[in-house]
């Protein structure tokens, strides 16, 4: 297991503003991506739409991806996505950075690079305004280091905060990443470990380390960037970022919209991640992408199960390609410093098997 990456940077300690510290956490019911709305009302609700037709709209609701695509000319096309949810940490900063990491990693999925980000905030009124700046402000470094710049957005009041940006990226019109090409004879790879929606509920309780909880908050704000630039060679047949449906819930999409057989043989785990589904520890997404999700896992223990159902906030690439690619893969991530493990294989059939 491992439990940060290499140059791993320590989270700050909490803000104080007037003399008293605020728990943003305190103001929510559930963040992070674990507050996603169900995958399978989702489901229910986009039937209801019809698919919007253009020549030029590459990737749309049929199927849906990560983000939109728009092809501008034969060089280049916009990739658009929107994401925000509650705080799931207390600190601002820290909840600004990993709110902008989550949402810069969809333009990542789709083998995108961001260009222009817009904020959307809402926050109660009674927050000091040094709060929201210093959302504001990581946000912005964020988006900075992803190569694109953060140009404005939208605020409204609220009693539960809420921040999230809506991104624009452009890739090459042939060199879009889906989540629904994966092939038979493909090799199943995972670009960070798992486990972050655990750790935090168990830090919550007591039950977890500072350590591996720095070391989860330093996981989601890791930009997928570097991954991306690191697989762009090898043209892989499917992509897409782990977050909020668990890796269980994403290899469930990548297999039902490719038409294949996902075999899950390995899930890398966060330090501590475990001990903290031993104990019974779940977070609100767990029912519902166990709901999505059905798997055949015959045997598995089942803290392997709350791995694999843990939603995740700005996790890692779930990545499917040729078999033989995938040495070649491994090295070149090791010779950049970053972080791989192989989880599976593709196979025909449907569904998605743990072992």
């Amino acid at each position: 297991m491992l439990s940060s990456p290499q140059g791993r940077r320590r989270l700050r300690p909490p803000s104080s503003y007037h003399g008293t510290v605020t728990a943003l956490t305190g103001l929510t019911v559930g963040g992070g991506c674990a507050a996603k709305y169900s995958a399978v009302r989702l489901e229910e609700l986009l039937k209801g739409f019809v698919p919007v037709e253009g020549e030029n709209l590459l990737v749309g609701l049929s199927p849906a991806d990560d983000a939109a695509v728009y092809k501008l000319d034969d060089e280049r096309a916009l990739v658009f996505t929107v994401d925000f949810f509650p705080p799931l940490v207390d600190d601002p900063a820290t909840f600004g950075r990993i709110a902008a990491t989550n949402a810069l990693n969809d333009v990542f999925a789709m083998g995108g690079t961001p260009l222009l980000a817009l904020s959307i905030a809402a926050f109660p009124e009674e927050l000091p305004t040094e709060v929201l700046g210093a959302v504001f402000a990581a946000a912005g470094e964020q988006v900075r280091a992803s190569g694109g710049l953060l140009a404005g957005g939208h605020t409204i009041r609220d009693a539960e905060p809420k921040y999230g940006l809506a991104v624009v990226g452009t890739v090459h019109p042939e060199g879009i990443w889906l989540k629904s090409s994966a092939k038979p004879g493909d090799a199943l790879f995972l670009t960070k470990p798992l486990g972050t929606g655990l750790l935090l509920a168990g830090h919550a309780r007591q039950l977890v380390s500072d350590d591996a909880f720095h070391a989860a908050v330093t996981w989601m704000t890791t930009l997928n960037g570097g991954a991306a630039d690191a697989l762009r060679p090898f043209s892989p047949n499917a992509v897409t970022d782990v977050t909020g449906f668990g890796l269980l819930g994403h290899a469930h999409e990548m297999a039902e919209r490719s038409g294949v057989r996902i075999r899950i043989d390995a899930m890398p785990a966060l330090d501590e991640v475990i001990e903290v589904a031993r104990a019974g520890i779940r977070t609100g997404g767990d029912p519902r992408n166990r709901e999505f999700a059905p798997v055949d896992a015959e045997g598995v223990p089942e803290e392997q199960l709350a791995l694999g159902y843990d939603a995740q906030t700005a996790g890692g690439l779930l990545i499917s390609l040729p078999a033989d690619k995938a040495l070649s893969l491994e090295s070149a991530f090791r010779a950049r410093e970053l972080y791989i493990r192989r989880v599976g294989s593709v196979a025909v059939g449907s569904g998605v098997e743990v072992s």
